[in-house]
C-alpha cells in the first residue's frame, strides 16, 4: 500500500475514533436513517448530527438519499457494513475484560449503541 493509501485508510479510521460519529455510523447501520431521528436516539443536537453527518459522507462511510423533503442516511456500502460487524466482533472476543464475559460485554455494546 502506498503511502498516500495508509494516509487515506488511516483518515478514515480516525473518523471512527470519535464516539459520536462511531455512534451514528452504528445508527445508520440499524436502520435509523434521518438527521432528527439519530439526534433523538443519541440524545445531542440536530446540527452536531448534521456536521457529523457531511463529515462522514465526505469520507464515503454513508451515503444521503433525498425523500421528498427530507433527507436519509444510510451506510454507503457492504464494505462499511463487514468492517463494522469484523470490529464488533473482534471487541467481543476479544476485548479487555471490563465488561465480565462475553455475553455480557455484548449486552453492554449493544445498550451502548441503543442509546449512545
Amino acid at each position: 500500500m502506498t503511502s498516500e493509501g495508509i494516509a487515506q485508510l488511516s483518515d478514515t479510521f480516525g473518523l471512527l475514533a470519535d464516539p459520536t460519529r462511531l455512534a451514528i455510523v452504528l445508527a445508520c447501520r440499524d436502520g435509523i436513517s434521518r438527521p432528527g431521528q439519530i439526534a433523538e436516539t443519541l440524545g445531542v443536537s440536530p446540527s452536531l448530527v448534521s456536521h457529523h453527518l457531511r463529515l462522514l459522507r465526505a469520507s464515503k462511510m454513508v451515503r444521503s438519499e433525498r425523500q421528498g423533503r427530507e433527507t436519509h442516511y444510510a451506510l454507503a456500502d457492504a464494505c462499511v457494513r463487514d468492517m463494522l460487524a469484523l470490529m464488533i466482533g473482534h471487541v467481543l472476543d476479544h476485548g479487555d475484560g471490563a465488561h465480565g464475559d462475553t455475553a455480557e460485554r455484548h449486552h453492554h455494546i449493544v445498550k451502548e449503541t441503543e442509546h449512545g
